[in-house]
């Protein structure tokens, strides 16, 4: 099902894009529906960093919790009897999950609602939560401390070449030690984008046969190909419009935004994880079977070697992050220096 209208998009205001994932569009939904009063439903790391959850949000300070990804299954508790019950009052309601957590949320009201607006990523799969446990049970371990805080996409080295941003406190007492592990070291991050660790149904996602959100965001991948003055290295979000309501929506906050419309087929060509499921691992049931018996070191060991890159990705890389370090000392127009040293090393 294609949608309405596709467009390419970042909000104007750079400190919720540095803060977000991509083009922070969902900031700008969330300001909407609290503005009417409303509540946000969307996913926020447990206390403990063990777990993710949804949470409801009513002011900006919870929203700070919602803001960026977080890539393990959330658990939804009775997230979706609290919709109900604040839709059947008047209130505003904005939920935000994967694509079958919307239907799921959809086929349990039974009905449409006015003041319901439903968001969905486009999801690459959903990971294992005992995994991530796993993971930040061994991340505490080695490093000697209590995990406070993640960010999945910390964008320190840029937009697309995100990487997982950690705090520990109590290295001793009231100490606190911040960790940037690049997405193509952190062992977690590859066993996740190798699809070892998986629901069984993200393989064969019913979700992407028929979604029943009003607008669908993701990461723009591939966004220098298809409209370059929309890449500045801060992210830009793909939004699809599936309903009236979302486009109507999309209309209101377009003021905060930059954005360009572009094809269907443009927009998804960077992530076809719009319409297809990701193929199952052959080591897929091992990876299972191991990850209950195995240490996490041994895990990293088998399943998430370091890739290996080519000199010239990796002289460009390097380039790019002396450019970057360059610019926050001298500021200045970072964007056209990008863009400069992006043309100079393209191949």
């Amino acid at each position: 099902m294609k949608p309405e209208k596709v467009y390419a998009c970042y909000n104007i205001n750079k400190d919720l894009r540095l803060n977000s994932s991509s083009g922070a569009v969902f900031s700008s939904l969330a300001e909407y529906v609290l503005n009417k009063q409303g509540v946000v439903y969307g996913v926020a790391m447990s206390e403990d960093c063990y777990s993710a959850e949804f949470i409801a949000v009513t002011d900006e300070v919870g929203m700070a919790r919602l803001r960026g990804s977080k890539y393990l299954q959330a658990k939804i508790g009775n997230t979706f009897k609290s919709v109900k019950r604040n839709l059947i009052a008047g209130r505003h309601v904005l939920f935000t999950g994967t694509g079958c957590q919307v239907n799921g949320l959809k086929n349990f009201l039974e009905r449409d609602y006015d003041n319901l607006i439903c968001v969905d990523v486009i999801c690459h799969g959903a990971p294992s939560p005992a995994l991530w446990k796993k993971y930040a049970e061994y991340q505490e371990k080695k490093n000697g401390g209590k995990l406070r805080d993640i960010n999945f996409r910390c964008k320190d080295d840029g937009w697309v070449d995100f990487g997982m941003k950690e705090m520990l406190k109590n290295i001793p007492q009231s100490e606190e030690k911040k960790l940037y592990i690049s997405r193509d070291k952190d062992p977690y991050m590859q066993m996740f984008l190798r699809d070892y660790c998986l629901r069984p149904s993200c393989y064969e996602c019913a979700a992407k046969e028929e979604r029943k959100s009003d607008l669908t965001i993701a990461d723009f991948w591939g966004i220098k190909d298809v409209a370059p003055e929309m890449n500045d290295g801060l992210g830009t979000s793909l939004v699809l419009i599936r309903t009236k309501k979302g486009q109507e929506i999309f209309n209101y906050i377009s003021c905060e935004m930059k954005l360009k419309e572009v094809t269907y087929e443009a927009g998804v060509k960077g992530n076809p994880a719009e319409y297809k499921s990701c193929i199952r691992p052959s080591q897929r049931d091992t990876f299972f079977d191991d990850m209950y018996t195995m240490s996490f070191e041994e895990l990293e060991e088998k399943y998430a070697a370091p890739i290996k890159y080519s000199l010239k990705t990796r002289v460009k890389r390097k380039v790019k992050k002396i450019m970057k370090s360059m610019l926050r000392v001298i500021g200045g127009a970072e964007s056209n220096l990008e863009y400069g040293l992006l043309f100079v090393f393209r191949v």
